[in-house]
């Protein structure tokens, strides 16, 4: 059994980063083994519109045929049993890196048929975990959840199964007061830093190990 998450977010040991260990002590609590991927450590770029993943009889057919860093991740990700994405939510979506990480990982497994279908054939779980600066309100008022339903459909139609893990209100600073935010609550953040996100660390955690629990 092989977990894989992937870390979209530039930083390497903060919110996104910490819920996304968290999966992998999940995944090994049940006997997997897993694995931590960085996106920002790699040079890599998004979908370039090659369609050598969609040319009929093509040697690339169904796989990425572009060659770069991000190659390896492909084919690790392709072959684990669970995967999980991670991101920070950046004006509305997720980090330029993990979009482009998607074009490639998703769009070779994308059919033209109809009803659209896919070319990932085994069984899978998926996940994507969230993080936002923004509280659930705000994000529901300035419309980020359709972004997350969104992203939850292609996974699911690709992957056939998938779930999502929001991380509202994080700690965006460690000293809030070396920046210019006035609009943000440093007494707020530090209290849900303090009682809230270890819950949200022990459900990424659980969530884990679960979906490692459903394959066996």
């Amino acid at each position: 059994m092989k977990a894989v998450g992937i870390n979209g977010s530039p930083r390497k040991k903060w919110n996104t980063a910490a819920l996304l260990d968290k999966v992998i002590e999940g995944a090994v609590s049940e006997g997997a083994k897993a694995e931590l991927i960085h996106l920002y450590d790699l040079n890599f770029k998004g979908c370039i519109s090659c369609f050598a993943c969609k040319a009929k009889n093509g040697k690339s057919y169904g796989k990425c045929a572009v060659k770069d860093e991000l190659t390896p991740v492909l084919e690790k990700v392709n072959e684990a049993d669970v995967i999980i994405l991670g991101s920070p939510i950046y004006f509305g979506t997720v980090t330029g890196e993990m979009r482009s990480f998607m074009e490639r990982l998703l769009f070779p497994f994308s059919m033209y048929t109809d009803p659209p279908g896919s070319l990932f054939s085994r069984k899978v779980r998926t996940a994507f975990i969230y993080t936002l600066n923004a509280s659930e309100t705000m994000a529901r008022e300035r419309g980020f959840d359709k972004h997350i339903v969104e992203n939850e459909m292609w996974m699911k139609r690709i992957f056939g199964v998938s779930e999502t893990l929001c991380s509202y209100d994080t700690l965006q600073f460690e000293d809030y007061s070396k920046v210019y935010a006035p609009r943000l609550d440093p007494a707020k953040k530090a209290k849900v830093r303090e009682e809230v996100f270890p819950v949200d660390c022990e459900k990424a955690f659980k969530m884990c190990a679960r979906l490692v629990r459903e394959l066996r």
